[in-house]
């Protein structure tokens, strides 16, 4: 069961390999001693394979297929969790989530979002977030969260218009 749009199709996975995603946080979580719960680990694996960033009620709409009762505080509290120890991102310009590329750094990255086909681009490059936390301090700005969303559109739409 997919949680990507029809306009996924088109659009780049967040995570190439959903399943070593997963294996990754699950180590982490090991060597954390941190409990990824049976709700925190499907709504873990969901947001893996989705292929664009997901929503939470998209999330709690699949839950509602599986065993056991979804409810939405259920879901936000798995999120919540995720997002707590690095494991995924939220995207708050299009209020949805994706996997992060690397779950056992703690790291913030700005996105690349298209606006035609809805994928999402991790860039790892800590020189933007470095940029910012210099550009803040300098001006006497104490931060405590970095969020920086580019919207556009990606190479494979821009390639496809051009067509």
């Amino acid at each position: 069961m997919s949680l990507a749009s029809p306009q996924s199709k088109k659009s780049h996975a967040h995570c190439h390999d959903a399943a070593a995603f997963v294996r990754d946080v699950s180590r982490v979580c090991d060597e954390r001693g941190l409990r990824l719960t049976a709700i925190r680990l499907r709504v873990l694996e969901l947001v893996a394979e989705a292929t664009i960033p997901v929503k939470a009620y998209d999330l709690l709409e699949h839950l509602k297929d599986g065993p056991g009762v979804a409810a939405p505080p259920t879901v936000y509290r798995a999120l919540d969790f995720l997002l707590e120890h690095g494991f995924i991102h939220k995207l708050e310009s299009i209020n949805s989530f994706v996997g992060c590329h690397h779950p056992g750094e703690a790291h913030q990255v700005p996105f690349l979002i298209c606006d035609h086909c809805s994928s999402a681009v991790e860039i790892c490059d800590e020189r933007v977030a470095v940029l910012l936390t210099t550009q803040a301090r300098e001006r006497g700005f104490k931060p405590a969260s970095q969020t920086l969303e580019v919207h556009g559109i990606c190479a494979g739409c821009s390639d496809r218009s051009d067509a």
